[in-house]
């Protein structure tokens, strides 16, 4: 099967979460190529519409994956490939987007939700499927605290909070997390930026606790990546962080209150000192939420459009 990746490269680089699924599906035999838009906003999407075209013709793909729901209406101007959209979060969150995800969503041959309530904020009534991203397993895993510290240069005796994103993205609501963290004391803040990928893992091994505050998510990665680690986790009732973490021991669920965040994080801080690690792995693996099993159901997500689109065609 040949499959073409839609996505933004804006920032000159693709999400770590998409090209983790590609070579998932790689892993699998399939050939994936890309076609990335470097262009912002509406007007910018559109005017990358005649070099997809060309690179259709030149590909030849089977079957088309837009990610986020500018990328899928993009795609789907074009009616000779079956498109599947995921949408992430943003792309329904965000009223000014909704209206042209919306277009995607009735384009599309088959939509990708990665959690329920933006199903739900979507209206979405056909040819839908959740299904949020998997995590590489064999990237992120467990291992001993105090030798990722080391690696990291990380101080062996302190307590480390670790945020999951940049403090210059309002979404996260950093400020937020620096308070609460502030009402704790002696507590390092450690904020998820200039990692890379190997060096996210070994953070999430390093810290005591991984914190999440944001406004709102779709299906977030970092508390995928978390669990991967056994990381105990404090988060806002985001996406679908409560139904990934369930009853899981050592991950607590917040409110948007400081005191909430405060009572939620000590009892983390108290569960690491004590526990050490959770279970998180266990549970994610349980739940299907690993790379391999995304991409298996991907693949039948793919199949099952292009057999439509041509007994369509017949």
């Amino acid at each position: 099967m040949k499959i073409l990746i839609v996505c933004s490269a804006t920032n000159r680089q693709i999400a770590p979460f998409i090209q983790e699924q590609v070579d998932s599906l790689k892993k699998f035999g399939e050939m994936v190529d890309f076609f990335l838009i470097r262009q912002k906003g509406i007007m910018g999407y559109l005017q990358a519409l005649p070099k997809l075209k060309t690179k259709i013709r030149d590909f030849k793909p089977d079957i088309i994956h837009a990610h986020y729901g500018l990328s899928g209406l993009l795609a789907n101007l074009q009616r000779k490939i079956p498109v599947v959209t995921t949408f992430h979060g943003s792309d329904i969150n965000d009223p000014k987007v909704l209206r042209w995800s919306k277009w995607a969503i009735r384009l599309s041959a088959h939509s990708i939700f990665v959690s329920q309530k933006i199903i739900d904020i979507s209206n979405v009534r056909k040819q839908y499927t959740l299904l949020p991203c998997g995590i590489e397993t064999e990237r992120f895993f467990p291992m001993k605290k105090m030798d990722a510290r080391q690696q990291l240069g990380w101080d062996t005796k302190a307590s480390y909070i670790l945020f999951a994103g940049s403090q210059d993205n309002t979404v996260k609501n950093y400020s937020l997390a620096r308070k609460a963290v502030d009402l704790i004391g002696k507590t390092k803040l450690i904020e998820l930026k200039g990692f890379n990928r190997n060096e996210v893992n070994l953070a999430l091994n390093a810290t005591d606790v991984a914190l999440m505050t944001s406004f709102s998510e779709g299906s977030p990665q970092f508390i995928k990546e978390a669990m991967a680690c056994n990381c105990p986790i404090v988060s806002t009732n985001v996406g679908d962080v409560k139904e990934l973490i369930d009853d899981t021991n050592g991950c607590y669920i917040t409110t948007f209150e400081v005191n909430s965040v405060v009572e939620t994080l000590q009892k983390a801080l108290n569960f690491a000192a004590k526990e050490g690690r959770t279970n998180g792995r266990s549970r994610l693996e349980a739940t299907g939420m690993t790379d391999k099993q995304i991409a298996t159901k991907l693949i039948e997500i793919y199949t099952h459009c292009i057999q439509n689109e041509s007994e369509n065609q017949q």
